[in-house]
């Protein structure tokens, strides 16, 4: 999805608009692999309890995906490599975890059909932890997003139920950082956008996410791919300049405080002009 679909000319609303993607153009190296890659690794091995984690009802899922990846040549001679040296699941999912340049999640139906997260590595994170997440269904992981099971959570249930293996969706996700660091997870503490924010310390942040069937385990892998963009070159931009100020404008309050625009919102929307 290009960023001027990601910013139509509309006021802001839910976006659950999917397109057909690649699964092997979505996770194969790009020329960013070396540098994802030691960003991964040194957070894995500094705190890998807090960026991956695998419940036993998601070990199907994980060696599901880690076939999917070779299957899909995605993964470096080195990376299979290390990835067969390992038999404990938990040293599966980091080692994947550490091949992969975009963050991965697994979901698995639980007895009653809910989709529940069982396990993944996010390395990346936009202001959430994985560990939080864990073991909860989809809707209830949805919850803290204002209004968005009231106005899609159906379609997002159905849609979940209907992916099938091979097919794989696209979609993103926006938001506005005041730092350029790919992981934004909470118990950093990164800056956060207030009303004395300058131009150049603010970043969009785009979520680009894959969402695809795992085979022979009714699973779903969820891969998410992060992009960061300098607002100046936002505001530089006479189409995304107007439709991002559009966006501030227009976003429902809740939903700001959510993003944690609400303090900058105003802010924002001079600079932008």
């Amino acid at each position: 999805m290009t960023l001027a679909e990601l910013f139509p000319d509309t006021d802001y609303r839910f976006n659950f608009r999917f397109e057909r993607g690649s699964i092997s153009e979505f996770f194969r190296p790009t020329t960013q692999r070396e540098q994802l890659l030691a960003l991964r690794r040194f957070w894995l091995q500094t705190a890998p309890q807090t960026y991956a984690a695998l419940l036993p009802e998601g070990a199907p899922l994980l060696e599901a995906t880690i076939s999917l990846a070779r299957a899909e040549e995605t993964l470096s001679e080195d990376s299979a490599s290390a990835l067969v040296s390992q038999a404990a699941p938990w040293q599966r999912c980091l080692e994947l975890g550490a091949a992969w340049e975009p963050d991965f999640l697994l979901l698995k139906p639980d007895p009653q059909g809910a989709l529940r997260l069982v396990g993944g590595c996010v390395c990346f994170p936009s202001s959430w932890s994985l560990t939080e997440k864990l073991a909860h269904p989809v809707e209830t992981i949805h919850g803290v997003v204002p209004g968005l099971n009231s106005a899609l959570g159906k379609q997002i249930d159905g849609f979940l139920k209907k992916l099938r293996p091979g097919a794989a969706w696209l979609r993103a996700n926006w938001g506005l950082s005041r730092s350029p660091e790919l992981n934004q997870h909470p118990n950093r503490n990164l800056p956060r956008l207030d009303a004395g924010v300058a131009l150049e310390e603010v970043w969009l942040r785009i979520e680009h996410q894959i969402l695809t069937a795992l085979p022979q385990t009714d699973g779903v892998l969820f891969g998410i791919r992060i992009a960061v963009h300098p607002l100046t070159e936002i505001r530089a931009d006479p189409l995304l300049g107007p439709r991002l100020i559009r966006a501030l404008q227009t976003i429902p309050e809740p939903m700001a405080k959510y993003k944690n625009l609400a303090d900058a919102r105003a802010r924002l929307i001079e600079l932008l002009s």
